[in-house]
């Protein structure tokens, strides 16, 4: 991928940056003379999706091999191009990001120019969707053929981002959460901030032993409030998987188990990745700093283990929240 270089000397320029509310994503648009381009991009630079978007000059019969091979943006040929005589320059250009964080639309002057999933996969053939595309090749796959399915997705996108940035969205929703926590596993005790200043926001809430339970349960409280990313990839019921929260019981320090939720609560967004029932993390650190003992490598991750109390029963946007709950885990 090629940024920050001048345009004037036949080479490109970068018109739009723009990262996900989580960091873990950045489009970025590029252009020069002859075409425009975008690219869906990790933090170090890695290329997840890659979009064309317009033919600025006139469309060539077949593949111009010697601009890949210069790493610039590609020109889409005459078969596969709304605009085969070519089109001005793209106008004002505004992005939104899926909730997840792992895709994003594109649109120019207010109207859908582009969509990169977060299933985009060049690897696979899958680049992205663009409004001026025919046909699937390599470079997009037409926008037109994919709107039924991409619509309801954008749109609630659009009203959770909307909601999101709302006065009092989170309280309420922290509130919701901590109110069903009650009920479910008792009077809160300490709360803890595990986000700091990034998003998605998440806390720790302490419920010490209660009645006949005589271990202390840790929860998290704000992963729910958004999608993990990458679910649909693997799942075929996302809906039922892609909210959750993190448990975890102890007799111990509730201090040290802590720690556990602190390094996970924000993981799948900022890895864009999932986490689910069966799945297992190794600790990052030195395996003496395993919080739960050295002997650890990390945590396995269940649902519904035995003896644990039933914390379902909550929902969010219309999907409902899986409690997993995390035990010490020796490696393989």
């Amino acid at each position: 991928m090629a940024i920050n270089r001048s345009a004037g000397d036949g080479q490109t320029e970068v018109v739009l940056t723009d990262a996900n509310p989580y960091g873990s994503r950045t489009l970025v648009v590029e252009r020069d003379e002859a075409s425009s381009v975008a690219y869906l991009c990790s933090p170090g630079g890695e290329v997840h999706g890659a979009v064309w978007l317009a033919n600025h000059t006139a469309a060539p019969e077949v593949v111009d091999l010697a601009r890949l091979n210069a790493s610039l943006p590609p020109l889409m040929p005459r078969p596969n191009t709304r605009h085969p005589a070519g089109r001005h320059a793209l106008g004002q250009l505004t992005t939104l990001w899926f909730e997840e964080g792992d895709g994003v639309a594109l649109y120019e002057n207010g109207d859908l120019l582009a969509v990169i999933p977060g299933w985009a996969d060049m690897s696979r053939g899958m680049p992205g969707y663009a409004r001026d595309a025919v046909g699937e090749t390599p470079f997009a796959w037409a926008l037109s053929e994919a709107l039924e399915g991409l619509q309801p997705r954008l749109g609630s996108a659009r009203a959770y981002w909307e909601w999101r940035g709302g006065e009092g969205s989170w309280a309420s929703f922290q509130q919701f959460v901590m109110g069903h926590l009650d009920r479910a596993v008792g009077p809160s005790g300490r709360y803890w901030d595990a986000s700091g200043d990034r998003l998605p926001t998440v806390g720790i809430t302490e419920r010490p032993p209660y009645r006949s339970r005589t271990y202390t349960v840790l929860s998290t409280v704000g992963m729910s409030c958004q999608r993990m990313p990458t679910v649909e990839q693997w799942i075929d019921r996302p809906g039922a998987y892609a909210r959750i929260e993190l448990a975890i019981a102890t007799r111990a320090d509730p201090r040290d188990a802590a720690l556990l939720l602190v390094w996970l609560a924000q993981y799948p967004w900022h890895s864009v990745t999932w986490l689910g029932n069966g799945h297992t993390a190794t600790w990052y650190h030195e395996p003496s700093t395993f919080p739960l003992g050295a002997e650890y490598a990390g945590v396995a991750i269940r649902a519904d283990p035995l003896g644990m109390p039933d914390i379902s029963g909550f929902g969010f946007g219309g999907e409902a929240v899986r409690w997993l709950w995390l035990e010490p885990w020796r490696g393989d």
